[in-house]
């Protein structure tokens, strides 16, 4: 992938090392720091922000002493950003895929009506799919969308395909979402579409995302096995009452605390 001659220095280095990454398997080892920086003709300062930039996200596995490694692609995603669950699994050298239970038109319920923001009974769109990673369930989703959708969410390959990306060529275009993380314990269906035993844990994440225009386009649920998928959180850290950041400088000052915002399409879709 060729990349505009204005892009960083680090951001080339992550880019070349996200795509050796992409064909190189678990606890294979990646160049050192040094090597980087005679390779890409840098500084070692910025080699090693590409590198921790790629641990951060769980792909490299750094060891003091040994050197970095390409991490085991768990299927995880940080909490305070979102964006589509193919781009996510591809991100991490996963190969992404759904199966697609049912997909309809039909009057909402009154829940569903409350979570859109619509009137009871307008016609919304319903897509209840099982999102895999390299051919494992890792979710069952189901997305209730707002009817002006319709034309673009029925005819879609949402098999091989992204949600958020069909909508954004439709001219839907996401812009920010609420979400709410509970646990619970797989039903009976849960257990048959993921190969759990009923009862067994799940994470369940509930989100509202909106529009470039501040309304709400999509409502959904994903039921994750417990033992496959989690959310990374980075936090700040609030100081006790009176201590003030030693030179009025906050103690995270430099770390990137990512981007509230939906990154490319948006939610996991």
């Amino acid at each position: 992938m060729s990349l505009p001659r204005q892009v960083p220095h680090w951001r080339r280095i992550e880019q070349a090392l996200r795509e050796r990454i992409a064909v190189m398997d678990a606890g294979d080892e990646l160049p050192s720091d040094a090597a980087l920086c005679r390779e890409f003709g840098v500084s070692r300062m910025t080699a090693r922000n590409a590198m921790r930039r790629l641990a951060d996200e769980g792909l490299v596995l750094r060891v003091p002493g040994r050197g970095s490694f390409v991490a085991e692609p768990p299927t995880h995603r940080r909490a305070d950003r979102l964006m589509t669950f193919s781009r996510e699994m591809e991100r991490r050298g996963r190969v992404p895929s759904s199966r697609v239970l049912a997909r309809e038109i039909r009057p909402c319920t009154a829940d569903e009506a409350t979570a859109l923001g619509v009137p009871v009974a307008e016609p919304i769109v319903v897509l209840r799919r099982v999102r895999c990673a390299d051919d494992e369930p890792v979710a069952v989703e189901t997305a209730t969308l707002v009817g002006r959708t319709a034309s673009a969410v029925m005819r879609a390959d949402l098999e091989h395909g992204s949600l958020h990306a069909v909508l954004a060529s439709a001219g839907h275009h996401l812009r920010r979402g609420i979400s709410t993380i509970t646990a619970a314990a797989a039903t009976h269906e849960d257990a048959r579409l993921l190969g759990l035993r009923r009862g067994d844990p799940l994470l369940v994440e509930r989100r509202v995302i909106l529009d470039t225009h501040g309304r709400r386009l999509e409502a959904t649920e994903s039921r994750y096995p417990a033992d496959r998928y989690a959310l990374d959180v980075l936090f700040d850290v609030e100081a006790p009452s009176g201590d003030v950041a030693r030179d009025g400088v906050s103690p995270l000052a430099g770390v990137s605390s990512g981007d509230s915002r939906p990154s490319g399409a948006g939610s996991p879709a």
